[in-house]
């Protein structure tokens, strides 16, 4: 008796190379060729010759990009089977002292505040009835898919990904309320399960209203949502490829007359969001839960340091309460408690050297986000363990407490 042979699946390779996202795959795959074709290295690679190479480049290229090319090295050679250099303590300290001689600032894009994207929005709105009246078929929809794409990528915090990403198949309205996007692939979700997101309705600057009218002047029902559009009006199958996102919102940007245009990209929109809700209250849990971060590093690298607010926050504080009107005496009121005495508190904090150096500075940024956010923290020196705060209190015996 013959055993029937068992099905054939798919290979291997090909779930492993799925369980990788598409864009970290492109990234892994520059990062070698950069190695081998534009360095002239050879793999597999030894310390020695990955340490070289950081050598040649750390003036050149900044640290987080010379960590993207060690991640993309660490990959091949442990996918090929072969010892990963890049965990060697020679090519550790030739990163670190590369941090220390030539570390800059981060680069961080320029944030689209509220008041620009309203600029942006009436610009848009103008340009779109205008088109419509000349018979502008191709103006009008290029305008209509921007709208569309700024005011949602800004009122979800969404990166460049998940916006060219959603499909309209994963588009769900809810009357009266919004409507729900389902993200089958996101940078934040690691086990691939998939997101469900909702977007509310606003009475302006709507992005469930502006993905709808785009949709429906496309006439689209399902595929990619955001889509390239050619010089005939005719609208692509495919989605906006990511490298003219942010050429379509520049382009957006300088026409409705936002000076430095330039220096936006699609990030603009979730660090303008991001500082838009923490100036409006949100605390640091509603926000992640909203925009979908997973820890509170990431979301700090999206919300400016409280440090910019606390001069107000201090000034307020010690202004002097104005005087309570005279109560009527026909209408006697019962007393109110006096408003609490502010006392001006230095934090002093000192944190270990050396390997937990790392995890002191990541507990530095958690404690200042959460802890002293509320009581207006101005650092008085560079190293951040010096700090100026306003603790409301009864009296000192419930502020030692």
């Amino acid at each position: 008796m013959t055993r029937a042979a068992p099905p054939a699946g798919r290979p291997v390779a090909d779930y492993l190379e799925a369980s990788t996202r598409r864009n970290t795959q492109k990234s892994y795959a520059a990062g070698v060729r950069h190695f081998e074709e534009t360095w002239g290295g050879l793999l597999p690679a030894t310390p020695q010759r990955v340490a070289e190479y950081l050598a040649t480049y750390g003036e050149m290229q900044s640290v987080n990009t010379l960590r993207s090319r060690l991640a993309a090295l660490a990959h091949w050679h442990q996918t090929h089977g072969f010892t990963n250099p890049t965990r060697h303590t020679l090519v550790r300290q030739t990163l670190k002292g590369i941090r220390e001689i030539h570390n800059v600032q981060e680069r961080r894009a320029e944030p689209l505040q509220l008041r620009d994207l309203t600029q942006v929005d009436i610009w848009m709105v103008n340009a779109v009835a205008a088109a419509d009246a000349c018979g502008d078929t191709v103006a009008g929809l290029r305008t209509r898919r921007d709208r569309a794409l700024v005011l949602l990528g800004f009122w979800k915090g969404f990166r460049g990904d998940e916006l060219l990403g959603l499909r309209l198949e994963h588009v769900t309205l809810l009357p009266a309320q919004g409507m729900t996007l389902y993200l089958p692939h996101s940078k934040s979700d690691r086990q691939a399960v998939g997101v469900t997101h909702r977007v509310p309705a606003l009475s302006r600057l709507c992005p469930v209203a502006a993905l709808e009218d785009w949709r429906a002047a496309a006439r689209l029902v399902d595929g990619p949502a955001f889509r390239a559009i050619d010089a005939r009006g005719n609208v692509r199958a495919g989605a906006l490829h990511a490298n003219s996102l942010i050429g379509v919102l520049r382009r957006a940007f300088a026409r409705a007359g936002l000076p430095n245009a330039a220096q936006y990209t699609s990030h603009s929109l979730r660090r303008g969001f991001a500082g838009w809700a923490s100036g409006n209250g949100w605390d640091a849990r509603a926000l992640m839960e909203y925009v979908g971060w997973k820890d509170i590093h990431s979301a700090m690298r999206y919300v400016d340091t409280p440090d910019v607010s606390g001069r107000t926050r201090i000034e307020e504080a010690l202004a002097l309460p104005a005087a309570p009107p005279p109560a009527p005496k026909a209408l006697p009121v019962a007393p109110q408690a006096a408003p609490l005495p502010t006392f001006a508190v230095s934090l002093l904090m000192h944190w270990p050297t050396g390997r937990a150096c790392r995890a002191a500075t990541q507990a530095l940024r958690t404690i200042e986000f959460i802890s002293l956010q509320r009581h207006g923290p101005v650092a008085q020196d560079a190293g951040r363990t010096h700090y100026l705060l306003n603790v409301l209190a009864q009296d000192e015996l419930e502020l030692s407490r």
